[in-house]
């Protein structure tokens, strides 16, 4: 019994120890910040295993707002060993639970484009500030409303090293221009995305082809709106969107950022 005893303790310990060790190599702050008169909160991840200065990733969100899903992409991107920073587009608090909530407050961040921008690079100096990231190597990745959002940096000419959007609207007030992005662009979007149908997709690519823009573009057949998060089910079922997640697309969508990732940081 007392073998037991102080084998049960070992095993304790050694669990303690490497639940500690874990929690102290992942870190996660949530900042608050402002952007003129109006407050905004991020939420930033890192892991300290890491020593040396590593590129930064902004993550985006959907147009739910700042939620737990774009607090969870970053994390991800800290255990691939980037910092990453998910940041507000539409203030602090502000996060819908119903489409038409979502609806209004996209149109309220987007009514300026100078307002978005000034969000964005608010958000990017944030990022590039942080003791554990190399200011001069930059992504940027949005999800649905978010992939709009960073596609509309590039467009802008936002010193990026490359932007990924993923299931997000391709259509713009703003035209990409030879010589303006600076990025190198990603593009992920289902073949059945209702929000997002063909004739927006083959416009994006004869923009980027008209701007001389480095463009990767991957369409998954019979994949709707919203395939990278696994909530999204759940909410067509409620609201009925045309939107659903999609595991393989998720999975491939994600390495292949990845990759990207590994290949313009490595230049």
């Amino acid at each position: 019994m007392i073998t037991l005893r102080k084998a049960a303790a070992a095993a304790t310990l050694s669990l303690t120890l490497t639940s500690t060790q874990a929690l102290a190599e992942m870190q996660t702050k949530t900042i608050e910040y402002k952007v003129g008169d109006t407050t905004f909160t991020g939420y930033m991840a890192w892991d300290d295993e890491f020593e040396q200065k590593r590129p930064g990733v902004l993550v985006v969100h959907e147009w739910w707002g700042h939620n737990e899903f774009a607090r969870e992409q970053a994390e991800r991107l800290a255990a691939a060993g980037y910092t990453a920073f998910a940041l507000d587009m539409y203030g602090s608090g502000k996060h819908a639970d119903h489409p038409d909530t979502a609806q209004k407050f996209m149109q309220e961040a987007t009514k300026d484009m100078d307002q978005v921008k000034a969000r964005f690079m608010k958000a990017m100096e944030i990022l590039q500030s942080h003791e554990s990231v190399d200011g001069s190597r930059i992504a940027a990745q949005g999800y649905c409303f978010g992939g709009a959002v960073v596609l509309n940096m590039a467009r802008m000419g936002v010193d990026l090293d490359g932007v990924v959007s993923l299931h997000g609207a391709l259509g713009s007030p703003i035209t990409a221009e030879p010589g303006m992005v600076k990025a190198r662009v990603q593009v992920y979007t289902g073949g059945a995305d209702k929000m997002v149908p063909s004739e927006q997709v083959a416009t994006l690519v004869k923009e980027m082809q008209d701007a001389q823009v480095d463009l990767t573009l991957v369409t998954f057949p019979g994949v709707l709106h919203s395939f990278t998060n696994p909530g999204a089910d759940k909410v067509a079922e409620e609201f009925g969107l045309p939107i659903g997640y999609d595991e393989e697309a998720a999975t491939r969508s994600w390495e292949g950022s990845m990759r990207f990732y590994e290949e313009i940081f490595a230049q």
